[in-house]
């Protein structure tokens, strides 16, 4: 989606409070989204709590700054209010890289397993799964299986492979993976920690297993912001999506916060997809009521009782 033409005149910001006032509107917003949009935003979190705050709002419109994936999760918890996207092509790889199609071959495949999916997916996936887990309760959501149950575990596999170790449990892993974490570099890391010495390094689960093996912390968007703000250390290099330092600064602005470095010369900490929402697109999707998101009521309900289940849990 190109970015759309506005007045430069026009005072966004004021713009943007103006229509969510007269739309009745609420603005979710991930923690990667740009600081501007997050300035904005009514609810800011992870994609559980965004889940959450999706499913609690009484607003008559959600603006879901965002990815699609994360549009959708809202859709299927809010079947008759507006829910909108800035921009529709805000995808996901992991999202991506697990068509429903072949995630219901897999299934088949290994007939009587709990099928336990990543909340980074379709609506096609979600439902086809028993139950969606976030990064932030996910062993949680492993640790319910019964023992002895095989489980299918789609579509993160650094992430599938981190809960066996934390849950000693065997799991069958899709092979997917998040282009942003899986850039991370250990050799980067190496010369980082000796930068910055004494410094903690916090690492999102979905990073390749030897970054892992180097983080001091390890754990979702929500509780590597909770450990960096609650930690006596002062001074931390962070490995996830670099949108998340603007809250640590925010809430812990005498801390250092230094954002890891990918494996190429690029601003690959950056998730390219969270980044097609910018402050004009979101301007004129609450001015046009435009792009929605919208999804035949069958697949709504058949995706909403594995999210229901996650969010029993939580």
């Amino acid at each position: 989606m190109e970015q759309p033409q506005v007045d430069p005149r026009l005072d966004l910001e004021a713009e943007i409070l103006r229509l969510k006032r007269e739309r009745n509107a609420v603005i979710l917003a991930h923690y990667y989204q740009e600081s501007e949009i997050q300035e904005l935003a009514d609810f800011i979190g992870d994609s559980l709590q965004l889940a959450q705050a999706a499913r609690d709002t009484q607003a008559d419109v959600i603006v879901f700054c965002g990815v699609h994936f994360m549009a959708e999760t809202a859709k299927i918890l809010n079947p008759t209010r507006t829910v909108l996207l800035p921009d529709l092509d805000a995808g996901c790889s992991l999202a991506s890289g697990c068509p429903g199609d072949r995630f219901r071959a897999w299934r088949e495949r290994h007939p009587g397993a709990v099928a336990i999916s990543y909340i980074n997916c379709t609506a096609e996936v979600k439902a086809a799964s028993d139950i969606i887990c976030t990064s932030s309760n996910a062993k949680k959501v492993v640790e319910s299986v019964p023992a002895g149950t095989p489980i299918l575990f789609a579509p993160d596999r650094n992430l599938g492979r981190w809960l066996m170790q934390q849950t000693g449990r065997e799991m069958i892993l899709w092979p997917g993976s998040c282009i942003v974490h899986e850039t991370f570099s250990e050799r980067k890391l190496v010369a980082l920690r000796t930068a910055y010495p004494g410094a903690q390094i916090i690492a999102h689960p979905e990073c390749e297993e030897a970054v892992l093996r180097m983080a001091d912390f390890v754990g979702s968007t929500t509780r590597l912001l909770e450990y960096a703000v609650s930690s006596p250390h002062d001074t931390f290099i962070v490995v996830t999506e670099s949108g998340i330092l603007t809250q640590m600064r925010k809430q812990a602005p005498h801390k250092t916060f230094v954002p890891a470095p990918p494996n190429a010369q690029c601003a690959c900490n950056e998730c390219p997809f969270m980044r097609l929402n910018t402050l004009e697109k979101l301007y004129t999707c609450m001015r046009d009521m435009t792009p929605e998101l919208v999804m035949p009521e069958a697949l709504r309900e058949a995706a909403r009782a594995p999210i229901d289940r996650m969010l029993a849990l939580s």
